[in-house]
């Protein structure tokens, strides 16, 4: 609900826990890495303004810590305080910043029902491509209306009272992963992508989920995807995270995409340490996102450089290769058993009858490398379906 207009009083009210605090490298529990993070400089609130039409320096208006109040029911932002000081422990801290995670999780008093549904929203919007409301960092009157305002609501209702789907008397609030469950065990999650006429005329978007909305593979999980087909994927978990670039350093650092990597490189997206408005050339025309600004929804867009990349790009036909020499590694060298494998490699399947023959001619017209690249840059490997 960013957009919402709220008074000037309540975002310098909230904002004021800030002015007691200062960015600061922080310890990781008793381990000695750190973080940068966020510490009070005191037990003390400092003092704190509204700023009339954002002047920083009309210090006529004092104001102390205060909430959303169309949000705050009945118990008041001291309280919060009050609360946190009595569970904690330490004694350099406001324990302003602790309340404002209370009151944003309070489901009777604070914002806690209007964070259920904005997180359920997003759930869904990771599994089906967009969300119940397709804005989903903007569920308020500036929004998207919900497609399904009553899942939307029922979603909710079970992440904040697990009493419908769950037995377990000891199952809490906010179990984000039980609602993942909910969400790929439902038959609305598990019917087939396939399309019909009279549907396709009604609902082309699958807006009204007829049938699963067919998406294409984030750029992330697209290279994690070929990197497992290919045999090359690196599984070690933790530690310093890749890099996809060279830095060139000069007066000025200048980024340029790698051409040659090493196994550290083929570790999961999620370890890359990725430079700030610089995009790699390969992964980057997939629609990666530029790390310099937020974006609540990825642009999906259909451009030639992808299909070049996915045919002709240098990372492509280096995983192609390698994709090949696993084949031969695993299924010998009978054409017809290097096709069965790459089927059951790259799709999850075994090849039908005329895919088997079609692969089988290409690997003695073609060779093998060039039947890994036409099964990368099939529909049915860059899409989920």
């Amino acid at each position: 609900h960013k957009y919402d207009a709220i008074p000037s009083r309540d975002y310098y009210r909230l904002m004021s826990s800030l002015h007691s605090g200062e960015r600061a490298e922080i310890a990781l529990g008793n381990t000695q890495e750190t973080v940068l993070g966020w510490r009070d400089i005191a037990s003390t609130p400092q003092p704190s303004w509204l700023f009339r039409r954002g002047d920083y320096y009309d210090r006529a208006i004092p104001v102390q810590l205060g909430f959303i109040e169309v949000l705050t029911r009945g118990v008041t932002p001291d309280d919060y305080v009050q609360r946190a000081r009595e569970a904690g422990t330490k004694t350099d801290t406001t324990y302003q910043r602790q309340a404002i995670a209370d009151w944003i999780t309070d489901v009777d008093h604070g914002g806690g029902a209007l964070l259920a549904r904005v997180i359920v929203n997003r759930l869904w919007h990771y599994h089906f491509g967009t969300g119940l409301v397709d804005t989903p960092s903007d569920l308020g009157v500036n929004g998207g209306l919900p497609s399904h305002p009553a899942l939307l609501d029922w979603l909710a209702c079970e992440l904040l009272e697990p009493t419908i789907c769950s037995t377990d008397p000891q199952v809490d609030r906010w179990q984000l992963k039980r609602i993942h469950r909910l969400i790929v065990t439902s038959r609305t999650y598990r019917q087939s992508s396939n399309a019909t006429d009279a549907g396709l005329a009604i609902d082309a978007s699958s807006r009204l989920l007829w049938r699963f909305p067919p998406q294409r593979l984030e750029a992330e999980a697209l290279r994690d995807a070929i990197l497992a087909v290919s045999g090359s994927l690196n599984l070690t978990m933790g530690g310093p995270g890749f890099d996809l670039f060279v830095a060139n350093s000069n007066y000025v650092k200048v980024y340029e995409t790698k051409t040659a990597f090493t196994t550290d490189d083929f570790r999961r997206m999620v370890y890359q340490s990725k430079p700030r408005s610089e995009l790699d050339t390969f992964f980057g025309a997939f629609d990666c996102p530029d790390a310099a600004q937020s974006q609540p929804t990825r642009t999906v867009s259909t451009t030639p450089l992808q299909a070049l990349n996915m045919l002709n790009g240098a990372f492509l036909i280096e995983q192609a290769d390698r994709f090949a020499a696993r084949l031969m590694r695993e299924a010998g060298d009978d054409p017809a058993e290097q096709v069965d494998r790459a089927f059951l490699l790259a799709f999850g399947r075994a090849a039908t009858a005329h895919e088997r023959s079609a692969a089988i001619a290409l690997v003695k017209q073609h060779g093998l490398p060039m039947v890994c690249r036409s099964l990368y840059n099939a529909s049915e490997f860059i899409s989920v379906r």
